[in-house]
């Protein structure tokens, strides 16, 4: 299904990011729905957005509920659901329930979001094609094999990373043995919070990298 025969989207994220969406389908004169956690019943996408929804619960866990928002899709008359990046554009069970649903993902389809939203399988992915990827464990891991791996790379230092989602969220570099605790509890956290998914991968510190993504558009047909 191409974007210019959606009708009517809903927005499933809040901020700057739904303010941009809600921009750019209006721009395509289609309707747009925000949804929106208590808390955020002044913020500028819910004022912006063609119609807004109210979610009845507070918190960022509010825009983690698929059921409720593929519902809320499905009684509005929404085709499409567009997840923004963070909170749920990651989760292959949230594609899945929009395709279920018969509403539009705007997104990977959820095979590909199974690989790739879980980074210790796109890193055993790299591996097996023989792509270089810095030295790491491909699984969630504990605090205790953090420490052990860290111990394992003589001060290189290591980058303690969400198994899910992106964006920075859940995501510290540590340099110190005695910071890994926090580090970790901190990521464990900021990954339940962003994504709903609480694992955590390390791996060895790269400094100084820099972050290179290309972005792919398609508009569902051949």
């Amino acid at each position: 299904m191409a974007m210019l025969m959606f009708k009517k989207i809903l927005i499933a994220n809040r901020g700057e990011i739904a303010v941009r969406l809600i921009r750019a389908v209006h721009d395509m004169d289609i309707q747009s729905l925000a949804i929106f956690a208590t808390d955020d019943a002044h913020a500028l996408h819910v004022r912006l957005a063609s119609r807004s929804v109210n979610l009845q619960e507070t918190g960022p866990n509010a825009y983690l509920h698929i059921a409720k928002i593929v519902e809320t899709a499905k009684s509005e008359n929404c085709d499409a659901i567009h997840p923004g990046y963070g909170f749920l554009s990651e989760r292959a069970d949230f594609a899945e329930a929009c395709a279920q649903a018969g509403i539009a993902f705007i997104g990977p389809q959820p095979e590909n979001l199974r690989l790739f939203g879980d980074k210790s399988r796109a890193r055993e992915l790299a591996l097996s094609c023989k792509v270089p990827v810095m030295p790491g464990l491909n699984e969630a891991v504990s605090l205790q094999q953090v420490q052990v791996f860290f111990e394992s790379q003589q001060g290189a230092g290591v980058m303690i990373k969400a198994i899910g989602g992106g964006g920075g969220r859940g995501m510290r570099a540590v340099f110190k043995s005695a910071d890994l605790p926090a580090a970790y509890t901190r990521c464990v956290s900021e990954a339940r919070a962003a994504f709903g998914v609480e694992g955590v991968y390390v791996e060895r510190l790269m400094g100084r990298a820099r972050h290179i993504e290309i972005q792919v558009l398609g508009d569902g047909t051949d």
